[in-house]
């Protein structure tokens, strides 16, 4: 019996050698990546990267890095991750939250960022895919600079049109669970691609993907309730005094998105000044601004009263300082329908928008570029994590009408907030995942990590759920990344959260 286990065992282990040597050699010819400088080591799965070129007449090419499942790839999910912006690449995710590396800068000045194996990389449970979009984002061009002028639906047409083009490289993963995932402004990008998808299911377009859901963290939705959010964080926070909450809100009526009097405009003034010096990002971490110093920043009185401090101030981590410009403020000024990027948003105001230097110096480097297959025409000089190369139209609306669909079709929705984000604060996102209507099914309870209580969590009917992550802010995968691990992969076995 002890010969015929071991016997058994040895082909169970050629079987899984057999598959995996299968799924990897349909890959596109030079798409595998062998090796990256920074790290050494062997990857505890295969990598790959390159282009899909999603319209020929004008050369738009959009950037991918693939990074297989380290569990059992054949089965498990492909997650695809898009950062938002607009204008903002995808190798934030990579870089800074949950990809398969860790990332030391380097102790002299001209040398690569060292790079260390990740234990909380989302790659632990599933395949992710990061995506650079639109064109004009990351690697990601366009031979025609016309492309560069896009907006939401654009986007969300670009993005499923690649998705289409990219599992026509990779067959092999059709049949795997396919989900889209993202942050900040990907909580425009997100819903309406998985709109485009599902149209595409509805409509028999080659190739099928089988799409089951998706993943919006700290996202922006609808301009009225994530508008109206901070005013009700910064009370509950303890930021503003309860006598300015009861007079801010009587003097606006509660509508603190498009105030319409001067009293409610003056009362906005003072929240404003007296969260001028908090970091947007992560209310409890400091704020850094430019200099080896921890340093406050004032508010810019140029830019409408909740929204004057976004992207203007950083944290410092233990190995590296880093200035954030990732979530596009709903309040910001439109013109011509235009939406400013980070760069053009927060530049006009004499603020640079990222000065994110290990994720810069890495892929400004000739040797990473070459190993990761990204071309130089892609870059209009040096790689930028936020990019003022696009314009952008915010003209999809309110996303609510979108997650309605999505999730009364059964398509599962996973909502979660860093609770210390003031950029687009979980008071809003709380209030809209309410406001869809749907029964209650799972009440406000706390959710567990490592023994401690991790965040709050409220599941509705139709498979939407909204989760709050305890003392994260904007990116919750950087800030809290086992706990950011832990709920993902529940979540993505259908498990109890």
């Amino acid at each position: 019996m002890a010969k015929n286990k071991s016997t058994h065992l040895s082909y169970s282990a050629l079987i899984y050698i057999f598959i995996s040597f299968v799924l990897t050699e349909s890959a596109p010819e030079g798409a595998l990546v062998t090796q990256i400088p920074g790290f050494d080591g062997n990857f505890p799965s295969k990598h790959y990267s390159g282009y899909v070129t999603i319209n020929e007449a004008s050369g738009k090419r959009l950037f991918y890095y693939f990074v297989l499942s380290e569990g059992n790839p054949s089965n498990d999910p492909v997650v695809l991750w898009l950062n938002g912006g607009p204008g903002c690449s995808s190798f934030d995710g990579f870089v800074y939250e949950h990809g398969p590396f860790n990332f030391e800068m380097a102790n002299t000045k001209g040398s690569l960022p060292k790079l260390h194996l990740n234990p909380y990389s989302w790659s632990k449970v599933s395949s992710i895919l990061y995506l650079d979009s639109p064109a004009g984002v990351g690697f990601s061009y366009s031979s025609n600079e016309s492309d560069y002028v896009t907006g939401d639906l654009k986007t969300a047409s670009d993005s499923h049109i690649f998705l289409l083009k990219w599992f026509e490289l990779y067959p092999e993963f059709l049949a795997n669970p396919f989900f889209i995932a993202g942050e900040s402004y990907a909580g425009i990008y997100v819903p309406t691609l998985a709109y485009e998808v599902v149209k595409g299911i509805d409509a028999s377009v080659k190739p099928i993907l089988n799409f089951k859901g998706y993943v919006v963290g700290n996202g922006c939705t609808d301009n009225e309730f994530d508008g109206n959010a901070l005013v009700t964080f910064a009370h509950g926070m303890g930021l503003i005094s309860n006598e300015l909450f009861e007079e801010v809100t009587a003097d606006c009526n509660g509508n603190f998105y498009n105030p319409t009097s001067e009293n409610c405009e003056n009362k906005l003034a003072k929240v404003d000044k007296n969260i001028a010096d908090l970091n947007i990002y992560n209310i409890l971490e400091p704020c850094y601004h430019g200099t080896d110093d921890i340093e406050t920043v004032t508010g810019n009185t140029k830019l409408p009263s909740s929204f004057r401090k976004l992207g203007e101030t950083v944290r410092p981590l233990p190995v590296r300082k880093r200035m954030f410009g990732r979530a596009w403020p709903l309040r910001a000024p439109v013109r011509d329908g235009i939406v400013p990027t980070w760069p053009q948003l927060l530049n006009s105001n004499g603020v640079p928008c990222t000065d994110d230097e290990v994720a810069t110096s890495w892929l400004n480097d000739e040797s990473v570029r070459k190993a990761i297959h990204a071309e130089q025409a892609s870059v209009a000089g040096s790689w930028e994590l936020c990019t003022d190369r696009i314009r952008f139209r915010h003209d999809a609306g309110s996303m609510i009408k979108y997650h309605k669909n999505l999730t009364s079709r059964g398509f599962r929705a996973l909502i979660f907030s860093g609770d210390h984000d003031m950029c687009v604060p979980y008071t809003g996102t709380e209030a809209w995942t309410r406001s869809v209507g749907y029964k209650v099914v799972d009440e406000w309870r706390p959710w567990i990590s490592n023994g401690q209580v991790a965040g709050y969590l409220q599941g509705y009917e139709h498979n939407l759920t909204f989760l709050t992550v305890k003392g994260s802010g904007h990116t919750v995968p950087e800030y809290k990344p086992r706990e950011a691990l832990d709920f993902y992969s529940r979540w993505l076995a259908g498990k109890t959260i």
